[in-house]
Protein backbone atom coordinates (compact mmCIF):
# COMPACT_ATOMS: atom_id res chain seq x y z
CA UNK A 1 0.00 0.00 0.00
CA UNK A 2 2.85 2.74 0.81
CA UNK A 3 4.77 1.81 -2.65
CA UNK A 4 1.56 2.48 -4.66
CA UNK A 5 0.78 5.10 -2.67
CA UNK A 6 4.68 6.84 -3.55
CA UNK A 7 4.17 5.65 -7.06
CA UNK A 8 1.20 7.11 -6.94
CA UNK A 9 2.43 10.52 -5.89
CA UNK A 10 5.67 10.11 -7.67
CA UNK A 11 3.33 10.06 -11.39
CA UNK A 12 1.62 13.10 -10.47
CA UNK A 13 4.25 15.47 -9.54
CA UNK A 14 5.73 13.99 -12.92
CA UNK A 15 2.68 14.78 -14.81
CA UNK A 16 2.36 18.14 -12.47
CA UNK A 17 4.33 22.09 -13.41
CA UNK A 18 7.36 20.27 -11.88
CA UNK A 19 7.70 17.49 -14.10
CA UNK A 20 7.33 19.63 -16.73
CA UNK A 21 10.04 21.83 -15.62
CA UNK A 22 12.35 18.75 -15.28
CA UNK A 23 11.58 17.96 -18.80
CA UNK A 24 12.09 21.68 -20.08
CA UNK A 25 15.34 21.57 -17.94
CA UNK A 26 16.35 18.18 -19.47
CA UNK A 27 15.43 19.19 -23.44
CA UNK A 28 17.86 22.23 -23.02
CA UNK A 29 21.00 20.34 -21.50
CA UNK A 30 19.98 17.78 -24.10
CA UNK A 31 19.74 20.76 -26.99
CA UNK A 32 22.87 22.36 -25.18
CA UNK A 33 25.07 19.05 -25.62
CA UNK A 34 23.97 18.79 -28.97
CA UNK A 35 25.43 22.32 -29.88
CA UNK A 36 28.30 22.12 -28.23
CA UNK A 37 29.36 18.55 -30.33
CA UNK A 38 28.46 20.43 -33.47
CA UNK A 39 30.83 23.11 -32.82
CA UNK A 40 33.63 21.16 -31.54
CA UNK A 41 32.82 18.71 -35.01
CA UNK A 42 33.13 21.85 -37.04
CA UNK A 43 36.38 22.63 -35.33
CA UNK A 44 37.73 19.20 -35.88
CA UNK A 45 36.82 19.19 -39.24
CA UNK A 46 38.27 22.33 -40.03
CA UNK A 47 41.53 21.34 -38.62
CA UNK A 48 41.71 18.08 -39.94
CA UNK A 49 40.66 19.62 -43.62
CA UNK A 50 42.90 22.08 -43.48
CA UNK A 51 45.70 21.24 -41.12
CA UNK A 52 46.15 17.63 -40.44
CA UNK A 53 45.76 16.46 -44.48
CA UNK A 54 47.93 19.09 -45.86
CA UNK A 55 50.63 18.16 -43.27
CA UNK A 56 50.18 14.23 -44.07
CA UNK A 57 50.39 15.15 -47.92
CA UNK A 58 53.37 17.34 -47.92
CA UNK A 59 55.41 14.75 -45.90
CA UNK A 60 53.71 11.91 -48.43
CA UNK A 61 54.62 14.39 -51.18
CA UNK A 62 58.28 15.08 -50.38
CA UNK A 63 59.49 11.78 -51.63
CA UNK A 64 57.60 11.91 -54.88
CA UNK A 65 59.12 14.14 -57.75
CA UNK A 66 55.93 16.48 -59.30
CA UNK A 67 55.10 18.73 -61.56
CA UNK A 68 51.42 18.89 -61.98
CA UNK A 69 51.24 18.44 -65.68
CA UNK A 70 53.00 14.72 -65.37
CA UNK A 71 51.80 11.85 -62.43
CA UNK A 72 53.87 12.18 -59.34
CA UNK A 73 57.19 9.56 -59.85
CA UNK A 74 58.24 7.74 -56.44
CA UNK A 75 62.02 8.89 -55.76
CA UNK A 76 62.43 7.72 -52.18
CA UNK A 77 64.69 9.83 -50.22
CA UNK A 78 66.10 11.75 -53.43
CA UNK A 79 64.86 14.72 -52.81
CA UNK A 80 66.29 14.95 -48.65
CA UNK A 81 69.72 14.14 -50.06
CA UNK A 82 69.69 16.53 -53.00
CA UNK A 83 68.71 19.80 -51.06
CA UNK A 84 71.78 18.11 -48.34
CA UNK A 85 74.31 19.57 -51.13
CA UNK A 86 71.96 22.67 -52.32
CA UNK A 87 73.93 26.00 -51.07
CA UNK A 88 70.76 27.94 -51.63
CA UNK A 89 68.72 25.77 -49.23
CA UNK A 90 71.59 25.97 -46.83
CA UNK A 91 71.55 29.51 -47.02
CA UNK A 92 68.22 29.52 -46.76
CA UNK A 93 68.47 28.47 -43.39
CA UNK A 94 70.92 30.22 -42.51
CA UNK A 95 69.19 33.52 -43.54
CA UNK A 96 66.13 32.45 -41.59
CA UNK A 97 67.91 31.55 -38.22
CA UNK A 98 70.06 34.86 -38.73
CA UNK A 99 66.70 37.07 -38.74
CA UNK A 100 64.93 34.57 -35.87
CA UNK A 101 67.42 34.91 -33.74
CA UNK A 102 67.49 39.12 -34.08
CA UNK A 103 63.91 39.32 -34.61
CA UNK A 104 62.94 36.96 -30.42
CA UNK A 105 65.29 38.74 -28.93
CA UNK A 106 64.36 42.48 -29.78
CA UNK A 107 60.87 41.63 -29.67
CA UNK A 108 61.88 39.90 -25.82
CA UNK A 109 63.48 42.87 -25.04
CA UNK A 110 62.26 45.85 -26.50
CA UNK A 111 58.54 44.53 -25.16
CA UNK A 112 59.66 43.93 -21.85
CA UNK A 113 61.14 47.10 -21.72
CA UNK A 114 58.13 49.21 -22.81
CA UNK A 115 56.13 47.02 -20.43
CA UNK A 116 58.07 47.94 -17.80
CA UNK A 117 57.58 51.66 -18.39
CA UNK A 118 54.24 51.63 -18.94
CA UNK A 119 53.39 49.84 -16.01
CA UNK A 120 55.25 52.87 -13.95
CA UNK A 121 52.69 55.11 -15.32
CA UNK A 122 49.86 55.84 -12.25
CA UNK A 123 47.43 57.16 -14.75
CA UNK A 124 45.03 53.92 -15.77
CA UNK A 125 44.01 55.97 -19.09
CA UNK A 126 47.24 56.63 -20.01
CA UNK A 127 48.30 52.52 -19.97
CA UNK A 128 45.33 51.66 -21.75
CA UNK A 129 46.05 54.42 -24.65
CA UNK A 130 49.66 52.96 -24.64
CA UNK A 131 48.56 49.25 -24.83
CA UNK A 132 46.22 49.90 -27.56
CA UNK A 133 48.41 51.90 -29.37
CA UNK A 134 51.05 49.02 -28.90
CA UNK A 135 48.39 46.35 -30.15
CA UNK A 136 46.91 47.93 -33.15
CA UNK A 137 50.00 47.18 -35.41
CA UNK A 138 49.26 43.59 -35.08
CA UNK A 139 45.70 44.13 -36.29
CA UNK A 140 47.12 44.75 -39.37
CA UNK A 141 48.27 42.28 -42.37
CA UNK A 142 52.06 42.19 -42.40
CA UNK A 143 51.77 42.45 -46.57
CA UNK A 144 49.99 46.19 -45.75
CA UNK A 145 52.97 47.05 -43.25
CA UNK A 146 55.78 45.68 -45.21
CA UNK A 147 54.38 48.20 -48.58
CA UNK A 148 54.61 51.00 -46.19
CA UNK A 149 57.69 50.51 -45.06
CA UNK A 150 59.55 49.82 -48.32
CA UNK A 151 58.34 53.48 -49.34
CA UNK A 152 59.57 54.74 -45.98
CA UNK A 153 62.90 52.44 -46.31
CA UNK A 154 63.33 53.61 -50.49
CA UNK A 155 67.25 54.29 -50.95
CA UNK A 156 66.50 56.97 -53.32
CA UNK A 157 62.96 58.53 -52.14
CA UNK A 158 62.36 57.07 -48.75
CA UNK A 159 61.07 59.62 -46.05
CA UNK A 160 63.99 57.82 -43.47
CA UNK A 161 66.90 58.89 -46.13
CA UNK A 162 65.61 61.83 -46.39
CA UNK A 163 65.08 63.16 -42.59
CA UNK A 164 68.86 61.51 -42.67
CA UNK A 165 69.83 63.99 -44.71
CA UNK A 166 68.18 66.81 -43.39
CA UNK A 167 70.12 66.66 -40.25
CA UNK A 168 73.14 66.31 -42.53
CA UNK A 169 74.13 62.16 -41.61
CA UNK A 170 74.59 60.31 -45.21
CA UNK A 171 71.95 57.78 -46.74
CA UNK A 172 71.86 54.50 -45.80
CA UNK A 173 71.30 51.60 -48.24
CA UNK A 174 67.95 50.31 -46.55
CA UNK A 175 67.01 48.04 -49.23
CA UNK A 176 69.92 47.68 -51.70
CA UNK A 177 72.67 46.28 -49.23
CA UNK A 178 72.65 42.80 -47.47
CA UNK A 179 73.10 44.28 -43.85
CA UNK A 180 70.36 47.22 -44.43
CA UNK A 181 67.76 44.82 -45.96
CA UNK A 182 68.51 42.73 -43.37
CA UNK A 183 68.31 45.44 -40.60
CA UNK A 184 65.35 46.74 -42.49
CA UNK A 185 63.49 43.06 -42.36
CA UNK A 186 64.06 43.04 -38.84
CA UNK A 187 62.56 46.44 -37.98
CA UNK A 188 59.81 45.71 -40.02
CA UNK A 189 59.04 42.41 -38.24
CA UNK A 190 59.30 43.52 -34.68
CA UNK A 191 57.65 46.83 -35.15
CA UNK A 192 54.49 44.48 -36.23
CA UNK A 193 54.54 41.70 -33.89
CA UNK A 194 55.63 44.00 -30.81
CA UNK A 195 52.44 44.13 -29.20
CA UNK A 196 51.65 40.79 -28.58
CA UNK A 197 54.86 40.24 -26.32
CA UNK A 198 54.02 43.95 -24.96
CA UNK A 199 51.20 42.64 -24.32
CA UNK A 200 52.09 39.51 -22.66
CA UNK A 201 54.73 41.23 -20.28
CA UNK A 202 51.95 43.86 -19.19
CA UNK A 203 49.58 41.60 -18.12
CA UNK A 204 52.85 39.18 -16.27
CA UNK A 205 53.94 42.17 -14.68
CA UNK A 206 50.33 43.71 -13.49
CA UNK A 207 50.39 39.67 -11.94
CA UNK A 208 53.45 39.83 -9.10
CA UNK A 209 52.40 39.15 -6.10
CA UNK A 210 52.01 42.72 -4.49
CA UNK A 211 53.02 41.35 -1.00
CA UNK A 212 56.37 40.49 -2.03
CA UNK A 213 57.40 43.56 -4.01
CA UNK A 214 56.25 45.38 -0.66
CA UNK A 215 58.67 43.15 1.38
CA UNK A 216 61.41 43.79 -0.49
CA UNK A 217 60.63 47.45 -0.97
CA UNK A 218 60.85 47.34 2.86
CA UNK A 219 63.81 45.79 2.71
CA UNK A 220 65.39 48.80 0.55
CA UNK A 221 66.40 46.89 -2.64
CA UNK A 222 66.56 49.17 -5.41
CA UNK A 223 63.97 48.75 -8.55
CA UNK A 224 67.59 47.37 -10.66
CA UNK A 225 68.04 44.75 -8.31
CA UNK A 226 64.22 44.01 -7.44
CA UNK A 227 63.58 43.76 -11.28
CA UNK A 228 66.81 40.69 -11.74
CA UNK A 229 66.31 39.15 -8.56
CA UNK A 230 62.31 39.35 -8.25
CA UNK A 231 60.28 40.49 -11.18
CA UNK A 232 62.46 38.35 -14.08
CA UNK A 233 62.46 35.81 -12.44
CA UNK A 234 58.40 35.62 -11.28
CA UNK A 235 57.95 36.69 -15.07
CA UNK A 236 60.46 33.30 -16.46
CA UNK A 237 57.04 31.00 -17.84
CA UNK A 238 56.19 34.51 -19.83
CA UNK A 239 59.58 34.98 -21.11
CA UNK A 240 59.86 31.42 -22.27
CA UNK A 241 56.14 31.27 -23.89
CA UNK A 242 57.09 35.05 -25.65
CA UNK A 243 60.41 33.14 -27.11
CA UNK A 244 58.79 29.78 -28.44
CA UNK A 245 56.19 31.37 -30.37
CA UNK A 246 58.70 34.17 -31.48
CA UNK A 247 61.05 31.68 -32.68
CA UNK A 248 58.22 29.62 -34.55
CA UNK A 249 56.70 32.56 -36.06
CA UNK A 250 60.01 34.14 -37.30
CA UNK A 251 61.26 30.83 -38.68
CA UNK A 252 58.45 31.26 -40.63
CA UNK A 253 58.89 34.66 -41.80
CA UNK A 254 57.81 35.18 -45.37
CA UNK A 255 55.59 38.35 -46.61
CA UNK A 256 58.64 40.77 -45.04
CA UNK A 257 61.04 39.68 -47.50
CA UNK A 258 59.05 38.90 -49.88
CA UNK A 259 57.49 42.32 -50.07
CA UNK A 260 60.11 44.77 -49.69
CA UNK A 261 63.31 43.13 -51.05
CA UNK A 262 62.09 40.31 -52.91
CA UNK A 263 64.75 37.82 -51.58
CA UNK A 264 67.46 40.31 -52.30
CA UNK A 265 69.95 42.37 -52.90
CA UNK A 266 70.75 38.74 -54.54
CA UNK A 267 69.50 35.98 -51.93
CA UNK A 268 70.86 38.26 -49.36
CA UNK A 269 67.20 37.65 -47.55
CA UNK A 270 65.96 34.45 -49.19
CA UNK A 271 64.17 33.13 -46.04
CA UNK A 272 63.46 28.97 -46.37
CA UNK A 273 59.87 29.83 -46.81
CA UNK A 274 60.52 32.13 -49.49
CA UNK A 275 62.54 29.43 -51.32
CA UNK A 276 59.96 26.66 -50.77
CA UNK A 277 57.36 29.13 -52.23
CA UNK A 278 60.06 29.80 -55.62
CA UNK A 279 60.46 25.87 -55.61
CA UNK A 280 56.87 24.73 -55.08
CA UNK A 281 54.87 27.41 -57.27
CA UNK A 282 57.42 29.15 -59.65
CA UNK A 283 59.33 26.21 -60.28
CA UNK A 284 56.89 23.72 -60.45
CA UNK A 285 58.94 21.70 -58.08
CA UNK A 286 56.11 20.42 -55.22
CA UNK A 287 58.13 17.08 -54.38
CA UNK A 288 61.34 19.04 -54.01
CA UNK A 289 59.35 21.88 -52.55
CA UNK A 290 57.37 19.34 -49.98
CA UNK A 291 60.70 18.03 -48.57
CA UNK A 292 61.99 21.39 -48.11
CA UNK A 293 59.33 22.23 -46.21
CA UNK A 294 59.64 18.90 -43.95
CA UNK A 295 63.20 19.73 -43.18
CA UNK A 296 61.68 23.53 -41.74
CA UNK A 297 58.94 21.29 -39.90
CA UNK A 298 61.73 18.83 -38.12
CA UNK A 299 63.84 21.99 -37.24
CA UNK A 300 61.07 24.22 -35.74
CA UNK A 301 60.08 20.76 -33.54
CA UNK A 302 64.08 20.49 -32.84
CA UNK A 303 64.40 24.09 -31.58
CA UNK A 304 61.30 24.06 -29.80
CA UNK A 305 62.33 20.79 -27.85
CA UNK A 306 65.81 22.66 -26.91
CA UNK A 307 63.79 25.28 -25.82
CA UNK A 308 61.79 23.07 -23.53
CA UNK A 309 65.11 21.19 -22.31
CA UNK A 310 67.04 24.55 -21.85
CA UNK A 311 64.22 25.78 -20.14
CA UNK A 312 64.20 23.85 -16.64
CA UNK A 313 67.20 25.69 -15.67
CA UNK A 314 66.17 29.77 -16.31
CA UNK A 315 62.12 29.25 -15.99
CA UNK A 316 60.58 29.25 -12.47
CA UNK A 317 57.00 27.87 -11.59
CA UNK A 318 55.32 29.41 -8.57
Amino acid sequence: MTTLTTRTKSLRAASGPEGARVRNRKRAARREGAFGWLMISLSAASILVFTALPIVFTFVLSFFSWDIISPPQFVGLQNFTHLAADQSVIHSFGVTGLLAALIVVLQIVVGLAMALLVQQRKSTWARSIFRTAFFLPLLVSAASISIVFSYLFDDHFGVINYYLQLLHLPAVAWLSSSAGATATIVIVAVWQQLGFVFILFVAALGSLPKDVLEAVSLDGSGPIRTFFSIKLPLISPTIFFAAVIGLINAMQIFDQPYVMTKGGPGDATTTTVMLIYRTAFQNIQFGYGSAISVVLFVLLLVLTGLQFLISRKWVFYS
